[in-house]
């Protein structure tokens, strides 16, 4: 099983198009994507856990976070 998924592969995930990925990307609706090397990709463990979390937009999932770690 896959750790990361791209744009194409997370919006195969999430039942929608590309371009819807990359717009909510865009718009801060998504978890911050992982640069690795020259790929923009999605850990699938953060996925999970933000769809289980009702898909908050970044900077609250970003707050869920941060607050789990301390």
């Amino acid at each position: 099983m896959p750790l990361v998924a791209d744009a194409k592969a997370l919006a195969k995930l999430l039942g929608c198009g590309l371009r819807t990925v990359r717009t909510h990307d865009a718009a801060g609706k998504l978890p911050a994507p992982v640069r690795i090397g020259g790929r923009v990709v999605w850990r699938l463990d953060e996925i999970r856990a933000w769809l289980d979390a009702g898909a908050p937009d970044r900077d609250t999932w970003a707050a869920r976070r941060a607050a789990r770690r301390t």
